[in-house]
């Protein structure tokens, strides 16, 4: 089965789950927070949720992400 989330996708929603909020993990993947909101919005679009906490219940209901 192929995986819903891209790899930096991941790595996003794996700094999320750990509390990291924008800020952090932009600085943690070296990337701009404007592209952190981008990964999770298009997350959130792929799922058809509206936030992101139901994001990461679908994911980890998905086994995309692991607590």
């Amino acid at each position: 089965m192929k995986n819903i989330l891209t790899k930096r996708e991941k790595e996003v929603f794996d700094l999320l789950i750990q509390n990291y909020n924008t800020v952090e993990i932009a600085r943690a993947l070296m990337i701009s927070e404007k592209t952190v909101r981008n990964h999770i919005s298009n997350v959130i679009q792929k799922l058809g949720v509206s936030s992101r906490g139901q994001a990461v219940i679908e994911l980890l209901k998905l086994n995309e992400i692991k607590l």
